[in-house]
């Protein structure tokens, strides 16, 4: 057979779930300065408020608290937020406990209606950027040193002369290090093989 409620307690039918007055306010300030921030069934009832416990608790810690934080939350907060929220995952009770004068209830709030958003719109973002990244063709140094070499062969240019043209032809860059067909060994190959150049 289930207890009846107490007088101590309040059902949800007869507590007041409507919003809170100045009246009540002061009421529940009052009561919590003289008997304190606990068993709040016992306050609401002390304090002759028409609320449940959990409903004074709730409206204690997140707006009548006089070490609370009241403003906008800063971007060293927010910073703050994202890192322990990596961390710490939806744990907002902790995460509010690193973060002076701002309660739980404040800081999902936040999460939800501003942070969740420009996370996921940062990461659609930066997924646009990579594919477009890898779609982007990479111009290769080797293609420019084999068009150098065929314009050089129809001048007629020496090795050592080859080497310094390529210079001045690739944007002045000196590209003998770059891979097996380098200019080096090009050159290095054309003083040793003279008839590479003769079309006879």
């Amino acid at each position: 057979m289930p207890m009846a409620p107490s007088s101590s307690q309040c059902t949800k039918k007869e507590a007041n779930r409507g919003a809170w007055t100045v009246e009540e306010d002061q009421k529940l300030a009052q009561i919590i300065e003289i008997h304190g921030a606990r068993r709040w069934t016992l306050v609401a009832a002390k304090a002759g408020l028409n609320r449940c416990g959990k409903s004074c608790r709730l409206r204690w810690l997140n707006y009548l608290r006089p070490n609370i934080k009241r403003g906008n939350i800063s971007a060293q907060e927010e910073d703050l937020i994202l890192r322990l929220h990596k961390l710490l995952g939806n744990r907002w009770a902790l995460i509010a406990g690193r973060l002076p004068g701002r309660t739980d209830n404040e800081i999902k709030n936040y999460w939800n209606s501003h942070l969740s958003k420009k996370i996921n719109q940062k990461e659609k973002q930066d997924q646009a950027t990579l594919a477009t990244q890898v779609s982007k063709p990479q111009k290769s140094n080797m293609v420019g040193e084999i068009n150098v070499v065929e314009e050089a062969s129809e001048r007629g240019t020496s090795g050592e002369e080859l080497h310094e043209y390529s210079k001045a032809s690739i944007g002045g860059e000196d590209c003998s290090r770059d891979g097996p067909l380098n200019l080096e060994w090009m050159s290095k190959f054309l003083e040793t093989d003279e008839d590479w150049f003769s079309f006879a």
